[in-house]
């Protein structure tokens, strides 16, 4: 079903417009999945009440977050509003999913410190910026040489989640590790150049417009680049992507093993991480909002529940007590 026709030209209507390939693959998904759901059927062929269908099967069968609910429903309406033309219709009567977020899991300090001696180099510097700068892991990999100011000690971070722009801490410490990266980044730009097809970096749109030679200069270039050139699909362009966020991950994983964590770790775990040290060590949730590009505060919030010193950082009156 994946090469269908109909499929390939939702694709294909996406990655004329530029859609992130992230976006591209989880619209894929649903929209597949949605179709599956009905036997195949096409889309145009069913009604609103088909719709309220799935998105109630997702919260009462499959038992899905209302987040990833969202999602689904976001995918489907992009279908009929945007591709298919068709507006979707009244589609308040689905059922709505009532789990709750999980709350996220997050490292002592000791056992952040734990983690990242187990690692050394590239993976190092990464994993000490997605604590250290509370980085999204897709924020990190996506980092470009212009966006690190060491003077300042920040980062800035370009079409985050939700397309918002923010600056973040830079700490101090990482500035040399990171400096000795950018240097290698000059290098392996020197090096494509040589190759007669390389046609720079991916930049967006308006930028190469406005830009034409920026997708060869030092400034655009990832600071976490892939250690392969590889053909852009669509285009065939030959450039040089970011680093795989999933092999990220797997560094990251590999590296709690090694450590003998017990909570699952992941890279968002050092971003929770992050969020908390920071509450802890007495930075008001504002602060920790902006430095985390939460839109409301009351997703920041969440991190109050897992400080170590108790819900919402209220001691506990028995710890007064002068028992023996």
């Amino acid at each position: 079903m994946a090469a269908s026709p109909f499929m390939q030209s939702l694709a294909d209507f996406m990655h004329v417009r530029r859609y992130s390939k992230r976006t591209v693959d989880t619209y894929l998904y649903w929209i597949r999945f949605y179709i599956r759901f009905h036997g195949l059927r096409h889309p145009t062929e069913l009604e609103p009440e088909a719709v309220e269908r799935f998105l109630t099967h997702l919260a009462v069968e499959r038992t899905v977050a209302a987040s990833t609910q969202a999602l689904a429903l976001n995918a489907i309406a992009f279908l009929y509003n945007t591709f298919l033309q068709q507006p979707i219709g009244d589609i308040g009567a689905f059922r709505r999913s009532t789990r709750q977020a999980k709350l996220p899991i997050v490292l002592t300090v000791d056992e952040v410190r734990r983690l990242l001696a187990t690692m050394t180099g590239l993976p190092l510097l990464m994993a000490s910026l997605m604590y250290g700068s509370g980085l999204r892991r897709i924020e990190l990999v996506r980092l470009r040489v212009k966006d690190v100011d060491a003077n300042q000690l920040q980062l800035r971070v370009w079409n985050g989640k939700g397309a918002k722009h923010r600056i973040v801490t830079l700490a101090p410490e990482l500035v040399p590790a990171l400096r000795s990266q950018i240097e290698q980044v000059r290098l392996l730009l020197e090096q494509d150049l040589r190759q007669k097809e390389y046609a720079g970096v991916w930049m967006p749109d308006a930028m190469t417009r406005k830009y034409p030679s920026a997708s060869t200069s030092l400034g655009w270039q990832f600071v976490f680049p892939a250690t392969k050139l590889s053909y852009e699909p669509r285009t065939d362009f030959l450039r040089r992507h970011h680093y795989d966020e999933s092999a990220l991950n797997k560094l990251i994983r590999a590296a709690a093993r090694q450590s003998q964590l017990t909570p699952e770790v992941t890279c968002h775990t050092l971003r929770h991480s992050f969020a908390t040290h920071l509450l802890q060590a007495g930075a008001d949730i504002r602060t920790v909002q902006q430095q985390l590009g939460h839109t409301d505060v009351k997703t920041t919030e969440i991190y109050t529940h897992v400080l170590k010193q108790g819900a919402y950082g209220v001691r506990s009156p028995f710890s007064s007590l002068a028992l023996r």
